[in-house]
């Protein structure tokens, strides 16, 4: 799990680096920071399950929002027959940006979630062999 953790903390700073250019980095450089937060503390073996589940919320709101945004995935299905997501974002194709989002939460997700699910799993291995982590 630490090399799972490291590696996502890398990605998520990465991830809120290339923000810089974006038209909302307010909104994403925090978003990625967060989860490169928790990943970073995952990785020190400090875990915050209510962190997790916050993160989780919030993000599953928001990545609801891009699923039926006008341009979002829905759209993208139905009148851009889920067209590349990997070409360069233009004004003709701004759904490119709003599915790139969607995934990017889907991500967020996925990595707090298997940290939550670990953490539960830590705390019942530590609590049945009576050990003590600081």
């Amino acid at each position: 799990m630490k090399v799972f953790n490291i590696v996502f903390v890398v990605l998520f700073i990465i991830f809120a680096g290339l923000q810089y250019n974006d038209p909302d980095p307010y909104i994403w450089v925090p978003i990625y920071l967060y989860s490169a937060l928790f990943c970073y503390l995952a990785a020190r073996k400090k875990f915050y399950p209510i962190g997790y589940a916050i993160g989780i919320f919030v993000y599953l709101v928001y990545a609801t929002y891009k699923i039926f945004d006008r341009n979002g995935l829905i759209d993208w299905f139905e009148y851009h027959n889920a067209e590349s997501l990997v070409g360069s974002m233009k004004a003709q194709k701004p759904w490119i940006e709003e599915v790139r989002e969607f995934f990017g939460l889907l991500i967020c997700v996925a990595v707090l979630t298997v940290n939550w699910l670990y953490s539960a799993k830590f705390k019942r291995i530590n609590k049945a062999t009576n050990t003590t982590v600081l």
